[in-house]
C-alpha cells in the first residue's frame, strides 16, 4: 500500500516536443533535440504542456474592470435564437470580442507607430547635425516623402526657382513626420498616397485618422467600462487606428529608414541557424528596430574591431539576425538572418552565440533562461525593453553616441568568444536567397531604367501569365508546425501562377526552403509565372522586408492602380492577403488596414473573435461592403491558398480578364490607333 501511495506521489514526467512534429525544418529539429537532452526548456515544449484558454482564444473573455474576468463561452452547439450572454456590467460577448478585438489593434498599431516615432526621432538628430553617426544617405527618396508631406523642395530667388538645400529640407521633413504623431487637427498627411477611391471610402465611413497616438488612446478609452457598447462603432475606431498604422506610423518608419540607411535593393545572403560559424564570434541582433543594429553592423565590419577579434583568437566576427532586424539589415546589407521568432532560444542552444543584442518586440523572456546554460551575453538595449533576470545586462541605446554604444556591445561579444564550451553545434542547414526588393526596385526589374513601369506587371497579370498578387506576412506561432502554413501557403499560390510578396517572418521563412531565388520559379511555378520570372531575372517570391515595410505592399498595389488597366482602387485588384502564422497584436492591426485598403486578408491558425459569431459575421462579409475587403480564417494551409486563388479569381471575372489572352505584337499604325 505505501509503495501504491508512493508511485501515486511521483511527479509527472514533463511532456517535451516532438522535434519533427514542432517543425519542418531540419536545422531546428536538430536543436530541439538537443536541448532536450541538456535538459534546455524551449517554447516548442511549453506548448505542449500550456494548453490555450479556450475562451480566451474565442475573444469573449472581459478582464477590463475589477468586477472580472467575465467568461462568455460559445455553447458547443452554438446560439439558437437570441444570444443571451452578458458580463456582470451586461455587455454582450459581440461587445466584449470587439473591445478585445480592437485592443489587439491598438497594442499592434501602437509598437509599430512607436517604432516609426523611434525612427522619426532620430531621424531629426541627424538632419540637425546632432550625431555624426548618421547621415542621409538617400537624398532622392527625401524629395519624394518631403511631397507627400507637403514639404517645399525649391525657393523663389530673385523671380527665379531654385532647388532648396536638402539640409533644411531634412530638417523640416523630420519637423512634420513627428507632428503625425500628434497634431491638433487635420488628417494623417499620408492618406493622401492611396488611391482616390479608396480615400473617398475612408472620408464617406468617416474612419480617417486625425493623428497616430490620438486614434490609439481613443481605443483605449473606447474600450474602458461603460463607454463604447456597440461592435460596429468600436470597430470603426479600431479601423480608424490601424489606418493611421499602416497608412501613418509603419509608412513613416520605413520611408525614413530609407533615408537615413538607403533604399534597399536586390542582393544576395543566406539564412538559416547554418549561417553561424564556429570559429568566429557569433553576434546576434534581434528585435525591430535598424537605429542601433545599422551601427553594429559598421562595428562588427571595422577594422578596428575585426583586428580585435583576432587578437583573441578567432577568424572574424559572424554578425546575424532574428525578427525583423535581421530583414532590416538584410535588405540593406545581405547581413544573414539566422532565425525566426520561433528559433531564437535555439541560436543560443548551438552553444555558439557569443552575445544576442536585442531591442523590441517579439523578444521571449526565456532568452535569459536559456543563456545561464551557455556562455551567452544577453544584452537589452531599449528603455522601454528591460529583463528581470540578473544574467541580462542593460546597454541603453543613446544615438548621440550611436557608435560608441556599438563597439562597445561588439567588444563584449568578441570578449566572450573564449569563454566558450567545448560542446558547440551548429546545424549545417542554409539556404541561399535574394531579398531587398521594394517598390522602386520592383519598378526596376520590370523595366530598367529605359522603360521601368508597373505597366509590364499589369499586362501580365491582363494576358493570365500572372493570375494575381498575394502579400503573405507574419509571425510563427506554436499552437502550429513551425513554418508549415507559410511554405505550404507559399508554394501552392505560385505554383497557381500567383506572384508573392513578403515580409517578417514569412520572408526568413521562404528563404529557408530556397523560395527566394530566382531558380526557384522553374521548380515551383506554374508556367505563366515561371516565364516571367525567367525573363524578368526576379524571384516568384520578393522579400520586402520587415513587418514595418508592409507598408511597401500597399504602396506597390497603389502602383498597381495608378499604372491602369486594373480598376480604379486596391479593392478591384486581382490580389489577397495572408498571415498563415499569425500571433502578434501587431498581424491585427496590419490585417486591419489591410482589409480597410480593400484587401481580402486570410488569417491561419485561430480568430480571436470565434465566440461572438455576429460580430465575426461583421469582419468577415459586411466589411467587404464598405472597404472592399474582409477578413477571413482557414487553418488547413491548401485551402487556405485557394481561398485566396479564387477570390483572385472572382476580381480577374469582374475585370473581364478571366481568360488567358495572348500578346500581340503591334506596328507603328496600330499604337498610333491606340494614342488617338
Amino acid at each position: 500500500m505505501a509503495e501504491e501511495k508512493e508511485k501515486k506521489a511521483a511527479p509527472k514526467k514533463e511532456k517535451l516536443a516532438d522535434p519533427i512534429a514542432a517543425t519542418i525544418d531540419v536545422a531546428s529539429q536538430q536543436l530541439i533535440a538537443r536541448a532536450q537532452k541538456l535538459g534546455v526548456e524551449t517554447v516548442f515544449d511549453r506548448a505542449e504542456t500550456m494548453k490555450p484558454c479556450n475562451i480566451g482564444s474565442q475573444g469573449t473573455c472581459c478582464k477590463n474592470c475589477g468586477m472580472g474576468p467575465c467568461r462568455l463561452p460559445l455553447p458547443k452547439s452554438g446560439i439558437e435564437g437570441e444570444d443571451t450572454r452578458k458580463g456582470l456590467c451586461g455587455a454582450t460577448a459581440n461587445t466584449i470580442a470587439a473591445r478585445n478585438f480592437i485592443r489587439m489593434i491598438a497594442g499592434g498599431a501602437a509598437a509599430h507607430s512607436d517604432h516609426g516615432r523611434g525612427v522619426a526621432e532620430v531621424f531629426l538628430t541627424a538632419a540637425r547635425k546632432e550625431s555624426d553617426d548618421y547621415k542621409i544617405k538617400d537624398p532622392v527618396k527625401l524629395l519624394q516623402v518631403a511631397e507627400a508631406l507637403g514639404v517645399a523642395t525649391t525657393v523663389e530667388v530673385d523671380g527665379e526657382t531654385k532647388d532648396r538645400d536638402l539640409d533644411e529640407v531634412a530638417v523640416e521633413v523630420g519637423e512634420m513626420a513627428m507632428a503625425e504623431w500628434g497634431k491638433p487637427d487635420g488628417e494623417v498627411l499620408y492618406l493622401k498616397r492611396a488611391p482616390q477611391a479608396l480615400y473617398e471610402k475612408w472620408e464617406k465611413w468617416g474612419v480617417k485618422p486625425r493623428n497616430i497616438d490620438r486614434e490609439i488612446v481613443e481605443i483605449m478609452h473606447r474600450t474602458h467600462i461603460g463607454v463604447d457598447q456597440d461592435y460596429r462603432n468600436l470597430m470603426k475606431q479600431g479601423v480608424r487606428a490601424a489606418i493611421a498604422d499602416g497608412w501613418g506610423g509603419s509608412m513613416l518608419a520605413t520611408d525614413l529608414q530609407d533615408i537615413l540607411f538607403g533604399t534597399p535593393y536586390p542582393l544576395q545572403s543566406e539564412a538559416n541557424l547554418g549561417v553561424m560559424k564556429e570559429d568566429h564570434v557569433n553576434l546576434i541582433v534581434h528585435g525591430h528596430e535598424p537605429i542601433l543594429s545599422e551601427m553594429i553592423v559598421a562595428a562588427s565590419q571595422s577594422k578596428e574591431m575585426l583586428d580585435y577579434a583576432k587578437q583573441k583568437g578567432a577568424k572574424g566576427i559572424q554578425l546575424s539576425g532574428i525578427c525583423c532586424t535581421a530583414n532590416e539589415i538584410l535588405q540593406r546589407h545581405g547581413i544573414p538572418p539566422v532565425a525566426t521568432f520561433l528559433q531564437q532560444e535555439l541560436a543560443i542552444i548551438t552553444g555558439a552565440c557569443d552575445a544576442m543584442v536585442v531591442d523590441i518586440q517579439c523578444i521571449m523572456q526565456n532568452l535569459a533562461n536559456v543563456s545561464k546554460c551557455f556562455h551567452t551575453k544577453l544584452i537589452t538595449t531599449h528603455p522601454i525593453a528591460k529583463m528581470e533576470q540578473d544574467n541580462v545586462i542593460h546597454i541603453e541605446f543613446d544615438e548621440h553616441y550611436a557608435m560608441e554604444d556599438a563597439k562597445r556591445i561588439v567588444k563584449m561579444a568578441i570578449d566572450n568568444f573564449e569563454n566558450r564550451g567545448s560542446e558547440v553545434m551548429i546545424p549545417r542547414q542554409k539556404a541561399t536567397q535574394i531579398a531587398g526588393f521594394g517598390v522602386e526596385s520592383i519598378q526596376y526589374h520590370l523595366g530598367g531604367t529605359f522603360r521601368g513601369d508597373y505597366y509590364t506587371l499589369n499586362d501580365n497579370i491582363i494576358n493570365g501569365r500572372i493570375r494575381g498578387i498575394a502579400g503573405v506576412v507574419g509571425c510563427n506561432n506554436a499552437r502550429t508546425r513551425h513554418n508549415e502554413g507559410h511554405i505550404q501557403v507559399v508554394k501552392e499560390l505560385i505554383k497557381n501562377d500567383v506572384i508573392v510578396l513578403t515580409t517578417g517572418c514569412n520572408g526568413i521563412a521562404c528563404a529557408m526552403e530556397g523560395l527566394l531565388t530566382p531558380e526557384a520559379a522553374g521548380v515551383y511555378c506554374g508556367a505563366g509565372l515561371a516565364e516571367v520570372c525567367e525573363t524578368v531575372g526576379i524571384p516568384p517570391v520578393l522579400h520586402l522586408g520587415s513587418c514595418v515595410d508592409n507598408s511597401r505592399i500597399l504602396l506597390a498595389a497603389t502602383e498597381v492602380v495608378n499604372a491602369g488597366g486594373l480598376g480604379n482602387d486596391i479593392s478591384e485588384l486581382p490580389a489577397a492577403g495572408s498571415a498563415p502564422e499569425w500571433m502578434s497584436e501587431k498581424a491585427i492591426s496590419i490585417g486591419q488596414y489591410f482589409v480597410a485598403s480593400g484587401v481580402y486578408t486570410v488569417f491561419g491558425v485561430t480568430f480571436p473573435t470565434t465566440g461572438a459569431p455576429v460580430f465575426q459575421d461583421f469582419l468577415f462579409k459586411e466589411m467587404e461592403k464598405m472597404y472592399g475587403g474582409m477578413w477571413d480564417l482557414e487553418i488547413d494551409p491548401i485551402k487556405h491558398a485557394h481561398k485566396m486563388i479564387a477570390h483572385i479569381d472572382s476580381k480577374r471575372k469582374a475585370l473581364g480578364i478571366d481568360k488567358a489572352r495572348e500578346r500581340v505584337l503591334m506596328d507603328m499604325a496600330d499604337r498610333q490607333k491606340l494614342e488617338a
